[in-house]
């Protein structure tokens, strides 16, 4: 049996939830999703069925996750993200099937951002509060604006870095490998 908390004014409706996961107020999950160990799911988020969410995910308050949203582990989203499913939405109209956005790991949403449906956003990168995100985005990278577009390369502590790609925080190397950064 799960050891997790679920505030009393919390509507949780499913089973799938992970070891020291909290769950806050008039947050609302549905039964078929799956929430990994020690997240925390903040106050006012609603959480659709076809939604997995890794371990040690944060999701701060007013974010509503639809179907077909895949987090990895160690994923911050900020306060009221809003994420979309469907690039043609109609009233009564309903998709058999959900484009897929996926956050991978240790991925960084800052708060007010638009996440259009169908877009990958890659290990260890982030998007600046209030941007729009409308394409893929690759690991390491810091991205934001309306459209989001790229501005800098990034160390997986999140630091910007230099123009030798090296870190000046935490001091590691990077390099470019088939149109990816990678470190040393």
């Amino acid at each position: 049996m799960s050891s997790h908390f679920v505030h009393p004014q919390a509507i949780v409706e499913t089973t799938d939830i992970g070891d020291d996961t909290r769950v806050w107020a008039f947050a609302h999950v549905l039964p078929n999703a799956k929430i990994g160990s020690n997240c925390n799911i903040n106050d006012h988020t609603f959480i659709e069925n076809d939604v997995v969410i890794g371990n040690n995910v944060t999701v701060k308050s007013g974010v509503y996750i639809w179907d077909g949203i895949r987090i990895e582990d160690n994923v911050f989203i900020g306060p009221n993200v809003t994420f979309t499913n469907d690039l043609r939405p109609r009233s009564k109209q309903y998709s058999t099937e959900f484009l897929k956005t996926i956050l991978e790991e240790w991925a960084s949403i800052g708060a007010n951002s638009t996440i259009i449906a169908g877009n990958t956003i890659g290990k260890y990168a982030m998007v600046g509060a209030g941007s729009v995100v409308t394409k893929d985005i690759p690991n390491n990278t810091l991205w934001y604006g309306n459209p989001a577009v790229f501005k800098s390369y990034i160390c997986n502590c999140g630091e910007k870095l230099n123009q030798l790609l090296e870190c000046p925080e935490c001091h590691k190397k990077y390099r470019i490998d088939r149109s990816l950064i990678v470190e040393i």
